[in-house]
C-alpha cells in the first residue's frame, strides 16, 4: 500500500469536519448567497496552530517531519498534520488569503490585512493549562496578541476604516480541549478535579472563556465562530488510558466535554441576546466529528472505534 495513502485519509477527515463546520455557522443571520468577510482573526489550540510554538521552550511543537510533508513542499511549518488545518480550509472556503502565524516575520513587517493565526498547542482557557508541555501562548496572551496587532493596523487605517473592517471580520476560537486532557484529566501535574465537580470545572471554563471573547468584542470585532470540543473521550491520548473496553470511547470524557459544549452553546445564545450588533455562532465539533467516528468508511477510513455518547 502506498505509505500516503493513509496521510491522504488523514487530510480527507480534515476537510470533511471543516465542511461540516461551515455548514453548521451559515445560517439566515449570517449570509445571503455566499460569506464575506474582510480578514479572519483566530484563537485557539494545536488543531489550528500554524507554527507559533516553533521557536518556544515547548514540547508542544510540530516543525519537524513527517509534520507538514503534503503541504508548503514539504517543509514542515509547526501545523500538527500532514497538509492543511481545518482554519487553512475554512480560509480556502471563505477566499481569504493563508494566515500567517503571529509570530511569523511577515506580521511583524505589517502583512496582517488578511487576518492574523494567533493559536497555539498546549494553550486553554485556564492560564495554567498546558504547563506541563512548557511554553504555550495562554488564550489572554493570544488576545493581547491580537491588541498587539490592532496597534499595527492603526497605521495602516483610520478610525472609520478600522472600525468597519473589524465590524467585517471573521474572529474564530476554537479552546476547551486542553483544559481537560493537559489540565483537568491529569491529577498527577493538576489539581482541578480535587477542587471542581465535572460541572463546576466547565462553569469556570465558561466563566474564563466568556471574559476573553467579551474583550474582543469590545475591541470592536463583531462576529464569532465559536467551536465545541470534540469526543475527546474517543481520540488516542484517552483510549490508551484502558479506561474503556476496547474499541470503545471513554464516556464519562465525552460526558464532560459535553457539559462544556451545553454551556457554549448556551453562551452562545445569551450573547446573541445581549449584544444586538454581533453574531455568534456555535460549531457542533462533537457532532461533526462523531459522524466521521461513526460512518468512517464514508471519510475514508477503514473501521470505526465506537459511537461518542
Amino acid at each position: 500500500m502506498d505509505e500516503h495513502v493513509p496521510l491522504a485519509r488523514i487530510q480527507l477527515l480534515l476537510r470533511s469536519v471543516a465542511l461540516a463546520l461551515i455548514a453548521l455557522s451559515l445560517s439566515p443571520r449570517t449570509v445571503a448567497a455566499k460569506p464575506q468577510f474582510a480578514a479572519m482573526f483566530v484563537f485557539g489550540d494545536s488543531l489550528i496552530d500554524p507554527g507559533n510554538n516553533n521557536d518556544l521552550n515547548s514540547l508542544a511543537k510540530a516543525n519537524y517531519v513527517p509534520y507538514g510533508v503534503d503541504f508548503n513542499g514539504g517543509v514542515p511549518t509547526g501545523r500538527f498534520c500532514n497538509g492543511k488545518t481545518i482554519i487553512d480550509y475554512l480560509g480556502d472556503l471563505l477566499e481569504l488569503p493563508l494566515l500567517p502565524p503571529y509570530t511569523s516575520s511577515s506580521v511583524n513587517s505589517g502583512n496582517i490585512v488578511g487576518g492574523v493565526n494567533y493559536a497555539s498547542a498546549a494553550a486553554g482557557i485556564l492560564e495554567e493549562t498546558g504547563q506541563n508541555l512548557g511554553e504555550r501562548f495562554t488564550l489572554s496572551e493570544q488576545v493581547q496578541n491580537f491588541d498587539n496587532t490592532l496597534n499595527q493596523l492603526k497605521g495602516q487605517m483610520n478610525e472609520q476604516e478600522l472600525s468597519h473592517y473589524l465590524a467585517s471580520s471573521l474572529v474564530v476560537m476554537i479552546l476547551g480541549s486542553n483544559d481537560y486532557i493537559n489540565n483537568y484529566l491529569q491529577p498527577s501535574f493538576y489539581t482541578t478535579s480535587y477542587f471542581y465537580t465535572p460541572e463546576d470545572y466547565a462553569d469556570l471554563l465558561i466563566q474564563r472563556y466568556r471574559r476573553q471573547i467579551l474583550v474582543l468584542q469590545s475591541l470592536g470585532t463583531r462576529k464569532f465562530f465559536l467551536g465545541g470540543i470534540g469526543p475527546l473521550g474517543c481520540i488516542p491520548n484517552q483510549l490508551a488510558t484502558g479506561l474503556s473496553s476496547p474499541g470503545k470511547c471513554v464516556s464519562f470524557v465525552n460526558d464532560y466535554v459535553g457539559m462544556f459544549n451545553v454551556r457554549l452553546r448556551s453562551l452562545v445564545d445569551q450573547f446573541n441576546r445581549d449584544y444586538k450588533g454581533s453574531i455568534f455562532v456555535y460549531g457542533n465539533t462533537f457532532a461533526a466529528l462523531g459522524d466521521i467516528i461513526r460512518n468512517a468508511s464514508t471519510y475514508g477510513g477503514i473501521y470505526s472505534i465506537g459511537r461518542p455518547n
